[in-house]
């Protein structure tokens, strides 16, 4: 006979409670993933916590820091008038996921705003831990063969508290992965905080096993990084790489820079005998 402890007891009662109160139990253990295979063929809808600072309106989102705001989508604050602007709201991050025939054939992305009410064929998984909800997201991006993975990243990187780096760098390195992944994952490689983001990617320049577009997207990349720290890795690029596009690439970027390091490279470079 199994023996029930005070804690299974407390919590086989609490489920019992719930499910007489009509209310949708959710085992801890569930993961997002499993919860979203059990639909073959429907719409999966779930919200996060977004990053501080992150808000959207329509299908465009912004960030405000304290160096200014960035902003993703092609709709945002289009209106000309001086006088009016619509409000961009804060979190939380939505993502909607079609699927069909047990695969995902869509994955749309939004902050802020509300449901629509929902029809039979949408699951709302409610709001899910924003950790759990990036490493879904990413797990996408190292497995599809399609569009999706590509656009599974940037809702990645919107997650709270969420460490996705390390797998941004794999998923760039992966000769497996469709090319769009890779330069989507080296974009937002970019965009992250720190010196270990310019460190990475200046990695990924180098590593000529790397597709010779994903470093050059890397190149980009290092070239919207602070001054700083982007500058330097750039010339350091233009004057050891071994590949002379990606030298090219870098240094076009650094003619673009307007600086003063970059104009000495330049007199260098023109003035070798």
């Amino acid at each position: 006979m199994k023996t029930l402890t005070m804690t299974s007891l407390a919590g086989t009662t609490a489920v019992v409670l719930a499910a007489l109160a009509g209310v949708a139990v959710v085992a801890p253990a569930q993961s997002i993933a499993s919860r979203v295979a059990r639909v073959s063929n429907g719409t999966v809808r779930m919200s996060f916590t977004a990053k501080p600072g992150i808000c959207g309106s329509g299908n465009s989102i912004r960030h405000s820091n304290g160096r200014g705001r960035t902003t993703w989508g092609n709709d945002w604050n289009t209106s000309r008038d001086v006088e009016w602007e619509s409000d961009c709201s804060l979190g939380p991050a939505r993502v909607v996921l079609d699927r069909r025939n047990g695969e995902l054939a869509d994955l749309r992305f939004y902050v802020g705003g509300r449901w629509r009410p929902a029809g039979s064929d949408v699951v709302d998984l409610g709001m899910v831990p924003a950790r759990e909800a990036a490493d879904y997201l990413i797990s996408i991006a190292q497995s599809e063969r399609g569009s999706m993975g590509e656009k599974a990243i940037f809702p990645a990187t919107m997650a709270d508290s969420s460490n996705i780096w390390p797998a941004l760098l794999k998923i760039a390195r992966s000769s497996d992965l469709p090319r769009g992944t890779r330069t989507q994952s080296v974009f937002w490689l970019g965009q992250a905080a720190g010196e270990a983001a310019t460190a990475n990617l200046k990695d990924i320049v180098l590593d000529n096993s790397v597709d010779r577009e994903v470093r050059e997207s890397a190149v980009f990349a290092l070239s919207q990084r602070p001054r700083e720290e982007g500058v330097p890795a750039l010339i350091s690029v233009a004057r050891t790489n071994k590949d002379p596009e990606i030298r090219k690439k870098a240094l076009f970027w650094l003619g673009q820079s307007n600086d003063p390091r970059a104009i000495d490279l330049f007199e260098e470079l023109l003035t070798k005998k």
